[in-house]
């Protein structure tokens, strides 16, 4: 009997820790506020449809904001000063390199100004939401797959108008074929790159979901061991772990918002310039 209930009290703790873990990793309809506590938000609907307002939707609208003013702030600075300093220098430095490093030699200099804002507010959106992830209260965005899916449709958006303007409706998807098959492995080839239409944004989308879920995971279930356990005698390492996992994370929120960007210009390059 004893047996039992000490496995039904080690079972309770379990389910204890993976829901403190899921609390702070999955989408909820509430806001946990310092001094204030949870904020209910609203649920809507239109014409049948869930359009509620959850926490990681007030993330998206506090990423978005953020890329505005930061970006408002650059314009204001190159509008009065040839030379920008403090914040507008660090982000002109950061369209420089999206521009120079990802999108030219992607997509090559004539192109690439005309998908060069699409890569500059996904980098910097994308960017947003993981370093918005790493604030006390707040939550990763794009550790939502819904999120990542939504600029993963951007994404392919892109790629296909980029193919289609620059080669024609029917001369993009005759390229994607390669020249001089032959005609016995058109059967095979022709549903593998259709196919490839879908799974390239569909690769950006999981890669994007699954890193930034990840790294929360480990950092909350390092943490939860403290509370599992409910002893201090782990709390030195955990903690320990947990700050250097948190420091990695930092530099994963930037590398993220670089391989989707960069993956981003690599695709619309391949869909505008069949030829390669």
């Amino acid at each position: 009997m004893s047996e039992g209930v000490a496995a039904a009290a080690e079972a309770a703790h379990g389910e204890e820790g993976s829901g403190f873990i899921m609390e702070h990793v999955l989408n909820s309809d509430t806001l946990h506020l310092p001094f204030i506590g949870h904020v209910h938000l609203p649920h809507l609907k239109v014409f049948g449809v869930d359009m509620s307002i959850t926490k990681h939707v007030v993330m998206l609208w506090a990423a978005a904001l953020i890329v505005f003013l930061l970006l408002l702030t650059l314009r204001r600075h190159r509008k009065g000063d040839l030379v920008p300093t403090g914040l507008a220098n660090a982000l002109e430095a950061m369209v420089s390199f999206v521009r120079d490093e990802i999108a030219i030699p992607n997509i090559g200099a004539h192109d690439a100004r005309r998908f060069l804002p699409f890569l500059l507010t996904a980098f910097f959106f994308i960017l947003s939401c993981n370093l918005l992830g790493m604030v006390p209260y707040a939550a990763t965005a794009t550790g939502n797959v819904n999120t990542t899916a939504g600029l993963a449709i951007c994404a392919f958006v892109a790629i296909q108008i980029g193919g289609i303007v620059h080669n024609g409706f029917f001369g993009y998807f005759k390229g994607l074929v390669p020249h001089g098959l032959p005609w016995p492995l058109l059967p095979i080839m022709i549903p593998i790159e259709f196919i490839g239409l879908f799974t390239k944004p569909f690769a950006l989308c999981i890669r994007l979901f699954a890193n930034m879920t990840a790294g929360h995971i480990v950092i909350l279930s390092l943490l939860g061991l403290i509370f599992i356990l409910k002893t201090l005698l782990v709390a030195p390492v955990s903690v320990a772990f947990a700050v250097g996992v948190s420091l990695l994370e930092l530099f994963v929120a930037l590398i993220q918002a670089y391989i989707f960007t960069m993956l981003s210009a690599v695709f619309i390059g391949m869909a505008v310039h069949q030829e390669h």
